[in-house]
């Protein structure tokens, strides 16, 4: 197969005599690039210099460096170890010799049938490439399609003779385990093999290769394709001939267009991974394209991840305050705080969270910066119930991942002890996202929170499908309505009609609601009028350090 993608071979024949070399190379020419060396110095020089060689015929008796002494230093090097070498002899014994030193075969002086000579070289070629490839594990044996190991040699083989320009694709199936747990494991297998029959056509309707790289993860190495879409759309269209409703079904493809042959095949689909993964988040594409963008953007979040834990220790993280008024009486009341976290990285400066933090709670890392906050947070409470007889309450949030931890109540409760508070002082802030994920858990800790004296707030209420389910199920203290219905309440009657809902919600549960993101006096007005509470917003307040939100206390106080 490899055979088939044109291109000459390149053959190195090492001899001393230019006549042997001439006559070797006028038989070889027609077939194959055919590169002279006088010595067998000369010969391990060109190797060093070049990769690519396919078969080097070896003179025994020359000066400098024998041919012997060469075949020693190939087989005992790992890049030249695999390199088929014939042995160019007249001598009987030497042929014993060079085979016991690792020659693949010999070719008698003086050289009087060229087609003979040539078949053992296309036989000794011929071999080693598929030794090579045999030597992998060639094909995944649910879909046919090729394994990964041998996938990426083949690319390697094939880009020796072909230079043509190729896309690296990464197609992934978006929660393919469901599919299996709800349909069971031969349905998802025959949507394997349906995708891979796909893939495996259109590849080579490009003259291209496919492999399954894991469960549910194919590459497709490809010449190129006009509209990836496409092929998401023709794979989700087979999937509902099999039953599987297409609405349940959603492809991610990450494209490496044109890659790169200066970096490894590997490298190629890595880069092409990473615009698929890109799309985890991201519900309005199926198809992303890697680029210098989301190249630095890689680099720019592998450097926050490795800076994390350095930061917190030199405390370039810092935690601000978003004061909370209640406005229902004459005079708005400074109520309680949100703890927000921020960060001043000593080379990058400012960092916004909306960077930070979604990178930290993909990658688990977020309950590392949770722990912080809360620390912070708990100590100035602490701090500021000393200095001035009472506490302002502060709300802290609670992440998805700090849900599944065993040591969770443990850790609040020696946070309370150490800095002399209740639990009422430190607020709790869920999101419904956390319900989603694994509802009964989340139940499980919420009530024994609650039983404990924490106040539970829902955080960014109305924001997703599972608000109203939460509600049924878990006994929360305050909601949080979601910043956007505020911001929209006064452009779309839409908006303004959730905000007057989750109000209604508020009233028949008797909690009280925070309106977020509050910036004007018309939305101020507005939110009063319908009966809400609290509100946190720039119209009251920027988050501020603890310095300046101490001094917001001490005027509220004065």
């Amino acid at each position: 197969m490899i055979r088939n993608i044109y291109r000459k071979r390149k053959v190195l024949i090492v001899d001393d005599e230019s006549i042997n070399r001439e006559i070797l190379g006028n038989m070889l020419n027609s077939e194959y690039e055919v590169v002279y060396a006088e010595n067998g110095k000369q010969a391990l020089e060109k190797l060093s210099e070049d990769k690519d060689f396919s078969l080097m015929l070896l003179d025994l008796r020359m000066p400098v460096m024998g041919g012997l002494q060469v075949l020693s230093k190939c087989r005992s090097d790992s890049e030249l170890s695999k390199l088929p070498i014939i042995v160019l002899t007249q001598e009987k014994d030497a042929e014993v010799e060079s085979i016991r030193a690792g020659a693949d075969d010999f070719i008698k002086k003086p050289y009087d049938m060229p087609e003979v000579i040539l078949a053992r070289c296309e036989r000794i070629i011929e071999l080693y490439e598929k030794s090579t490839l045999i030597d992998l594990t060639q094909v995944d044996p649910l879909t046919g399609l090729y394994a990964s190991e041998f996938f990426f040699e083949y690319i390697r083989q094939y880009e020796q003779y072909n230079d043509k320009e190729m896309d690296a694709v990464v197609l992934d199936i978006e929660h393919f385990h469901l599919i299996n747990e709800i349909h069971g494991r031969d349905e998802g297998d025959r949507i394997l093999k349906k995708v891979a029959e796909i893939l495996e056509q259109k590849s080579k309707e490009s003259f291209g290769i496919a492999c399954r790289s894991s469960a549910d993860t194919f590459y497709i190495y490809i010449s190129g394709m006009e509209d990836y879409g496409m092929l998401a759309d023709s794979i989700i269209k087979a999937m509902g001939e099999l039953s599987l409703s297409p609405a349940k079904i959603r492809l991610r493809i990450g494209v490496n267009k044109k890659a790169d042959r200066s970096v490894s095949p590997e490298q190629r689909f890595d880069y092409a991974k990473l615009a698929c993964d890109g799309l985890r988040r991201d519900y309005t594409r199926q198809v992303a394209f890697y680029d210098k963008d989301l190249h630095d953007r890689q680099i720019y979040e592998t450097q926050l991840i490795h800076d994390m834990d350095g930061s917190i220790k030199s405390r370039d993280f810092e935690v601000y305050f978003q004061p909370k008024y209640g406005i229902q009486g004459e005079k708005p009341q400074l109520t309680s705080a949100e703890a927000l976290i921020r960060w001043r990285h000593p080379k990058l400066g400012m960092i916004s969270p909306g960077d930070f933090i979604p990178l930290f709670e993909g990658n688990g890392l977020v309950q590392k910066l949770d722990r912080f906050v809360w620390e912070e947070a708990a100590r100035y409470v602490g701090i500021w119930k000393k200095k001035f007889g009472f506490s302002v309450p502060v709300s802290v949030n609670v992440s998805r991942i700090d849900i599944y931890d065993p040591d969770l109540e443990d850790t609040l409760a020696k946070l309370l002890e150490k800095n002399d508070l209740k639990s009422s002082e430190l607020y709790l802030e869920i999101t419904e996202s956390a319900y989603s994920d694994n509802a009964v858990r989340l139940i499980e800790v919420v009530k024994s929170l609650r039983n404990k004296g924490f106040r539970i707030e829902m955080d960014d209420f109305g924001s997703g499908y599972s608000s109203l389910n939460m509600l049924t199920a878990i006994p929360i203290d305050v909601l949080k309505m979601d910043m956007k219905f505020v911001q929209n309440m006064l452009k779309d009657e839409k908006s303004l009609k959730l905000c007057e809902l989750v109000l209604d919600i508020s009233r028949f549960l008797d909690v009280p609601v925070v309106a977020e993101g509050v910036e004007d006096e018309a939305q101020y007005e507005k939110l009063k009028e319908m009966g809400c509470q609290i509100i946190q917003g720039y119209y009251f307040s920027k988050p501020l350090p603890a310095d300046e939100f101490e001094n917001l206390i001490r005027k509220e106080l004065y």
